[in-house]
């Protein structure tokens, strides 16, 4: 009887040292390497780097503008005729509506200059001409890129207005009596005109309207006859 509680409290007290031997294990693998928990999910960090915006509209003002007075160039040597005709025969159907439309003004229906004084007298000098631009100014001072003498499926779009300018802006009128207060008037008219615009990625063609001079007036002012 003795012996049997005797083996008893031997088998208990190897039983407890096991116990605290396993504990004492996994309180130093804890301790060792530290408590496990579930790795944390961080949002990737992408330093922000502002991105240059496209400058859709910008015109500047072409190199033919320091060859001329005039709101227009006759002669352009960065002309993009190739670019135009490559766009043109891609959009030729939408093209072909614009162009149509402009080419319905008629130019001419212009004044030819009388060959005698007999037929007409001008009060002012002028100078009339024929003008095919390939650059010109709009009425919002944008220098625009115009279609002219462009080739596409074997016809050739061209625009052409009438101009008439004064030589004497400003001055008297020459054939009005000194009597008379006169001026030499520059007058003008709006034109429209087929634009190409190369910073349009959609449809590079759009109609637009100029300011051009169109006929040279004589202006009088008040006059009074003292008695």
């Amino acid at each position: 009887m003795f012996s049997r509680l005797l083996v008893s409290l031997v088998v208990v007290a190897v039983a407890l040292a096991d116990r605290q031997a396993s504990v004492g294990l996994r309180s130093q693998r804890s301790t060792a390497y530290g408590t496990r928990h579930p790795p944390a999910y961080h949002a990737p960090h992408h330093p922000r780097h502002p991105h240059p915006q496209p400058s859709y509209g910008e015109h500047p003002e072409p190199a033919c503008a320091a060859n001329t007075t005039k709101p227009w160039c006759l002669e352009d040597a960065e002309y993009p005729l190739y670019e135009i005709k490559h766009a043109a025969e891609y959009h030729y159907e939408k093209l072909l509506s614009l162009y149509a439309d402009v080419a319905d003004l008629n130019t001419e229906l212009s004044v030819e200059r009388p060959k005698t004084l007999d037929e007409e007298t001008y009060l002012c000098p002028s100078a009339t001409a024929y003008v095919r631009p390939l650059r010109a100014v709009n009425k919002e001072g944008k220098w625009r890129v115009v279609v002219n003498n462009v080739d596409v499926h074997y016809e050739t779009l061209t625009q052409t207005a009438r101009v008439e300018e004064c030589l004497t802006a400003g001055d008297a009128c020459p054939l009005v009596p000194e009597c008379y207060e006169s001026s030499c008037l520059q007058k003008s008219i709006y034109h429209r005109f087929l634009v190409y615009d190369a910073y349009d990625q959609y449809f590079p063609f759009a109609v637009e309207i100029f300011k051009l001079p169109a006929s040279c007036a004589c202006l009088l002012g008040a006059y009074t006859i003292d008695h």
